[in-house]
């Protein structure tokens, strides 16, 4: 969530910064109105409780004395229903603001290009040349389903559409990369591998960003009287961690990893990418997810981007870095790097990591803050999050772009000790 000071004080600029970056129309007139009462009942209640603690001290007093208190009492109990009532109704306001804030998407970072969808996106970079074939080119779908290692009448029968049933060689593979990328951000980039809930609250939901705007994405289901949802991304329990804590400094930034199987519903991606493995209800995902210092949190986003490409490059797989305009981020993001790795099946590259600085927006959504050693005060931390990498996405890509004319696919050199030293799967 922003700053409150920005809705309070500066409204109309706010409005004017959402709505050129982001799109996004914020009713000016709706919150000057909840704000304006709520600075009248605020002032009211206050004037009702210090009456309140005066006319107790003096009932206290008046007891000491030996006094009647009738009158004085009658009188307190005449403002206290009052007071009931009107810390009710701020309350309730407060509530009213809270949930337009909740739903105002991040601020771009200065250096975001503008623009409303992935058109307006920048390249930054390429690595690798994209292989040359002298056979046709089969897509994952074909190159799976000739050994039956790729399954989707099998997964829809079980589950639905959009699931997948890996087998033998195929589904080895695809846990090879997991546990190389794994290795790779524990042993060379300094993550420290955490093993998180698939389940989480609402609470934790939130405070990421994914509610209450996206319940329309998640799964969730009922456990008693409480629900729970389905983690989208191991990114929301991790950066949850955090969430109502004040961090040492002295462990800042603080690195995690983790493998998850993560759910999405999809519900606003009808028509998109239905064949094979692309966009799925269920997939796996490394994560990586940072707590930065807020002077230090454009390093880390650099440095947490290269951890990713790192993955690519190990695997010998073409990739480009493109960096999002303001309408094509997530909610929670000030600046996202996205990393696209060549499909030759597509003869395209597309997304297979995103890289968010988050600024303090979800520090301020959880309470997350940090004791600053120079104020000796706390302070919301910065969160950033990262794809290091989708694992499934990095199959399909290993299988394309490693694949042979009899079908079989040659095995990536960093993953053969993962495969007990084989070299191509048929």
């Amino acid at each position: 969530m922003l700053d409150p000071t920005l809705l309070r004080n500066q409204p109309a600029e706010l409005a004017e910064r959402l709505r050129a970056s982001r799109g996004f129309e914020l009713d000016v007139a709706a919150l000057a109105s909840l704000e304006s009462r709520r600075k009248q009942i605020q002032v009211r209640t206050q004037e009702l409780q210090n009456l309140r603690n005066t006319k107790s001290k003096a009932i206290g007093q008046m007891k000491a004395r030996g006094e009647d208190t009738a009158a004085i009492m009658a009188e307190v109990a005449g403002f206290g229903d009052e007071l009931k009532a009107s810390e009710i109704e701020l309350e309730k306001i407060r509530g009213e603001i809270e949930a337009i804030a909740l739903g105002i998407p991040n601020l771009p970072h200065a250096s975001v290009p503008p623009g409303g969808d992935e058109s307006a996106n920048v390249e930054q970079h390429r690595w690798g040349t994209p292989r040359t074939f002298d056979f046709e080119v089969k897509d994952h779908v074909d190159l799976g389903a000739r050994n039956g290692w790729l399954d989707g009448e099998t997964a829809a029968k079980l589950s639905g559409a959009r699931f997948t049933v890996l087998r033998g060689q195929l589904a080895r593979l695809h846990r090879a990369l997991a546990q190389f990328m794994l290795d790779l951000h524990t042993s060379e980039h300094g993550y420290e591998e955490t093993n998180v809930p698939l389940l989480v609250n609402a609470d934790s939901m939130q405070g990421t960003g994914q509610l209450p705007k996206f319940e329309d994405d998640l799964f969730s289901l009922q456990v008693g009287d409480s629900k729970r949802y389905l983690i989208p991304t191991s990114e929301v329990p991790l950066t949850n961690i955090v969430r109502d804590a004040i961090v040492d400094d002295a462990v800042l930034p603080k690195r995690m990893t983790a493998h998850s199987m993560c759910f999405r519903a999809e519900a606003g991606s009808g028509g998109r990418d239905v064949r094979g493995m692309i966009r799925q209800h269920q997939f796996e995902k490394v994560e990586l997810v940072s707590i930065a210092r807020p002077a230090e949190s454009y390093d880390e986003h650099e440095r947490m981007t290269r951890c990713a490409e790192v993955v690519l490059e190990r695997l010998g797989l073409p990739y480009r870095r493109m960096l999002l305009c303001s309408g094509d981020m997530g909610f929670s993001a000030a600046k996202t790097y996205d990393l696209e790795v060549w499909l030759p099946s597509q003869h395209a590259y597309r997304e297979i990591s995103s890289c968010s600085n988050c600024e303090d927006f979800q520090a301020r959504r959880m309470q997350a803050r940090w004791r600053n050693p120079a104020t000796g005060k706390p302070e919301p931390v910065h969160t950033l999050n990262g794809s290091g990498v989708a694992v499934g996405r990095a199959l399909i890509a290993v299988m394309e772009n490693y694949q042979n004319a009899d079908g079989s696919i040659t095995v990536p050199d960093a993953l053969r000790a993962y495969m007990g030293g084989v070299e191509r799967i048929a």
